[in-house]
């Protein structure tokens, strides 16, 4: 999906509108573009962004490209000659259509945001915080608590190293985080291990991370965590995928509320996912 001067489009990849299966994009005023904003759904919608770049271009505009989530981000290395580096082929078209500036949101790889030029990286500071007031009128805050009484019984979990660093520095709470147990050969994550587990028994727990897939950390952590003893688990992610729906920790109790920005997930119906709207 993209957004133009305020205005919201979807291009309609499954009825095409000119026979042949080609794009229309006639009728769009570019005049004065400044920025675009682009919520990534598929592939297709690149060569869109590669048309609406060019023709804004042709109006001397220059815009600020606006993409909360960078397509390919998890292609961010090859390890063997036959792997195909497709992080840094996306990152080299961004480039060429010269951009004012990148912005995106809590990028999953520090190497895209190394590849794009004149790239700006959002932290999802101000969304966590959502989450946690969300968490909070869950916890208590509806029933007339006051915050201190609540959030004295929350603290944050990371699922791992690599989140803890990136998070635990935006927010001011006591915290825990796992090191996963992975089967090396197949990349399949066996368990979760709890480090600072002495302060888990009955607190209410949010999982903070940038992108959930399956969610098979997440289902991990919470039977690590309500094994600890762990009053209720909540999960924030920055971005969810729609392969969510076929992983255990949407169909699994443990976790109570799922919330996210709507980067790539926007089902606004689905009461298992909150969205935080960008």
């Amino acid at each position: 999906m993209f957004r133009i001067k305020g205005y919201a489009f979807e291009i309609d990849y499954t009825n095409k509108i000119f026979p042949d299966g080609t794009l229309n994009l006639n009728g769009m005023d570019l005049t004065g573009c400044t920025k675009i904003e682009w919520y990534y759904d598929n592939d297709a919608e690149l060569f869109t962004l590669i048309c609406l770049a060019k023709k804004c271009a042709e109006h001397n505009c220059h815009p600020i490209l606006y993409m909360p989530y960078v397509p390919n981000a998890r292609m961010d290395r090859v390890k063997k000659e036959s792997d195909t580096f497709t992080l840094k082929y996306f990152c080299e078209i961004i480039n060429s259509l010269n951009f004012r500036a990148v912005t995106v949101l809590d990028v999953h790889s520090n190497v895209a945001a190394a590849l794009l030029d004149r790239c700006i990286v959002i932290e999802p500071t101000n969304y966590i915080r959502e989450a946690i007031n969300q968490v909070y009128l869950l916890t208590g805050g509806n029933e007339g608590y006051s915050r201190k009484e609540v959030m004295n019984k929350f603290i944050a979990f990371y699922p791992d190293e690599g989140a803890m660093k990136r998070y635990s520095s935006l927010l001011d709470f006591p915290y825990a985080f796992g090191i996963k147990k992975r089967d090396w050969e197949t990349g399949n994550i066996l368990g979760l291990e709890v480090m600072n587990k002495e302060i888990v028994e009955g607190k209410n727990v949010l999982i903070i991370d940038d992108i959930c897939s399956r969610g098979g950390t997440f289902y991990h952590a919470a039977k690590a965590l309500k094994e600890l003893g762990a009053k209720s688990i909540y999960l924030y992610v920055t971005h969810c995928e729609k392969t969510i729906t076929s992983g255990d920790i949407y169909h699994d109790n443990e976790i109570e509320q799922i919330f996210t920005t709507d980067s790539i997930w926007r089902d606004e119906n689905d009461s298992r996912v909150k969205i935080l709207e960008i």
